[in-house]
């Protein structure tokens, strides 16, 4: 069942419509358990779309095995996703800093509105993102401070391979996530791949882990995977920042999820025109790297990678 959540009239007699589909047990109507799965919030951030079709897919094939509701929204910010634009065209604005939004404001306010009503309510929500176009990351889970005791347990169903508890933060209040977990709808964010593509064995692993939150919920009652136990950070001081000193090319030589020790050198920052090394990137401590940089050209402080440290892992 396809419906229309938020419907907006654009110039030259266009709409903007953002849709969701529903997928209900065969003979049962709509008071079961709900998971509702979002993604395209930013619309340079694709590998939620992969997620959707996947997900689907595998429930149609099964469908004797779902006891509940699936929602799945592939395109919250539809404009973006066609113009591969991250923010809302013609408005320059994040759609994820303009919740819970004001069925009573501008146009974005209104959307935002009407997508927080329609998704609060649900037993879980997944909010799938990638990195953008400069960064590579690892499947992994989010998560502000504030819920963590309700939202790391939920977590750990889902396959991905690290959980990064967040500080509370002004500019959080403003996000979806924040949004449906400050009004008591539980929801964890995912983060994971690159910008612009679609990684499908990240995509695979992640649909898995969905398929075990869901048997965990009581919603599938079909063959699932064991989930992978991720590393849980809960402190700042676990995860080490790597900045370009130097403006160039960077090369890297080695990949993400890649355990380092001090001094393992990551990827060298070059000069095409004059062929000189600007800068050997090393690893300032023992760790795994989670993060690395996926557009070669950098400036001074841009971000190369993000390293967990090794005592982390060893918990």
């Amino acid at each position: 069942m396809i419906k229309t959540v938020a419907e907006i009239a654009l110039p030259v007699d266009e709409v903007l419509r953002i849709k969701k589909r529903r997928i209900i047990p065969d003979g049962s109507g709509n008071n079961k358990k709900r998971i509702s799965i979002v993604t395209g919030i930013h619309g340079d951030e694709l590998e939620g779309q992969y997620v959707c079709f996947e997900l689907a897919r595998r429930i149609e094939e099964n469908k004797e095995c779902l006891k509940g509701i699936v929602d799945i929204y592939p395109a919250m910010n539809p404009l973006g996703i066609d113009s591969i634009t991250r923010g809302i065209p013609a408005f320059d604005l994040d759609m994820n800093r303009i919740f819970p939004g004001n069925a009573e404001g501008n146009m974005t306010e209104l959307l935002a509105a009407n997508i927080l009503k329609d998704v609060s309510g649900s037993d879980m929500v997944l909010d799938i993102h990638a990195s953008n176009i400069y960064l590579t990351e690892i499947p992994q889970i989010r998560i502000n401070r504030l819920n963590k005791d309700e939202l790391i347990p939920l977590a750990e169903s889902c396959n991905v391979d690290f959980i990064w508890v967040h500080e509370s933060s002004t500019v959080l209040e403003s996000t979806f996530a924040y949004s449906l977990n400050s009004t008591g709808t539980p929801c964890l964010v995912v983060e994971m791949g690159v910008g612009m593509r679609i990684t499908k064995t990240y995509g695979d692993q992640l649909v898995d882990g969905i398929f075990n939150l869901m048997h965990s919920m009581g919603i599938w009652t079909g063959e699932t995977k064991t989930p992978r136990k991720p590393i849980v950070s809960e402190n700042a001081e676990d995860v080490c920042f790597i900045n370009a000193a130097a403006g160039g090319l960077f090369i890297p030589d080695v990949t993400h999820w890649e355990t380092l020790e001090k001094g393992d050198r990551i990827g060298r920052i070059i000069d095409p025109l004059s062929g000189k090394i600007l800068q050997n990137i090393e690893s300032p401590v023992d760790g795994i790297l989670f993060t690395i940089r996926e557009y070669p050209i950098v400036d001074e402080g841009s971000l190369i990678g993000r390293l967990l440290k090794k005592e982390v892992m060893a918990v």
